[in-house]
């Protein structure tokens, strides 16, 4: 008789209710402790980020933070290179934000820390430029028009 299912059969699974859990409680503590505290890294200074989603892995011992640099100079050329060096600033102060982290959570074992540039944001802005061209446009107001017809009969 089986005690246990075997759920590695199913296939991946997303993450577990404690996992979110946890990345939330650290998100909010990272945005705090981003807007309170002045980091002693150049490519940091003067450069608020928002922290969007934090990943934890399943022990809790390891969180991916995806964060968004905002007024880093991004309507420049320039801009990617300045994305990237902002990441590697935060990456340098980890150890730093994982000290004043592990004082405001309350977890029993504060996680290391590490930031990924969050791509989402460019994605997004990416689709509202697609859905800005005309022929994109034609097609959904042709669209919503067959729908409305659809709705009227």
């Amino acid at each position: 008789m089986k005690r246990h299912s075997d759920k590695s059969k199913d296939g991946p699974t997303g993450p577990s209710q404690r996992q979110l859990r946890a990345g939330e409680l650290i998100r909010h503590a990272l945005v705090d402790i981003l807007r309170e505290e002045e980091l002693a890294d150049e490519a940091l200074a003067g450069v608020s980020v928002t922290v969007s989603e934090v990943r934890m892995s399943p022990d809790l011992k390891h969180a991916i933070c995806f964060v968004e640099p905002l007024g880093a100079g991004l309507a420049d050329q320039g801009a990617s290179q300045n994305v990237d060096e902002i990441i590697k600033g935060l990456n340098r102060v980890a150890k730093f934000l994982r000290g004043r982290l592990g004082r405001s959570i309350d977890m029993k074992f504060t996680p290391d820390l590490k930031f990924i540039h969050d791509e989402s944001f460019g994605t997004a802005a990416y689709m509202d430029k697609l859905f800005l061209d005309p022929r994109v446009r034609q097609d959904t107001e042709r669209r919503l028009s067959d729908v409305l017809d659809e709705d009227e009969d």
